[in-house]
């Protein structure tokens, strides 16, 4: 074999049978022991809540639905300026508001000046929400 080869493999095999003591100065010959699962599962779960405060500065996305339809490509490419989509909800009915990928609350559409806007009519329950992903 190449001796190059075999001085690299070598001082690999020397720099894993060096480990670290407390004191930070390095022991040859010592084995370096990999931590195990329970290691990990015990720290985590020993862990305490994180605090609310933590989560405040948290951005999530908010996505408004006022409904749904199922289109073909050939009327997708025959949609121009002007064309309407006819959505699965009726005029009036609540629309969804979604945080993140989970259905939080319905709401109807308002106008604020020139933008549009939703009024929160009702946020759902923990139960509720489960409920509805589930469908």
């Amino acid at each position: 074999m190449n001796p190059d080869i075999d001085a690299l493999v070598g001082s690999a095999q020397g720099a894993n049978s060096v480990s670290s003591s407390p004191d930070g100065s390095t022991r040859p010959g010592a084995s370096v022991r990999t931590p195990q699962l329970t290691e990990f599962e015990q720290t985590i779960m020993s862990t305490t809540e994180v605090p609310i405060g933590m989560l405040l500065d948290l951005s999530l996305p908010v996505a408004i639905e006022l409904g749904r339809t199922s289109m073909t490509v050939q009327e997708i490419l025959r949609l121009g300026r002007g064309s309407v989509i006819q959505l699965d909800r009726l005029a009036g009915e609540p629309i969804d508001i979604y945080v993140g990928d989970r259905r939080f609350a319905e709401g109807e559409v308002v106008v604020l000046g020139e933008h549009f806007g939703v009024r929160i009519t009702r946020v759902l329950a923990n139960q509720a929400i489960g409920a509805a992903n589930a469908a």
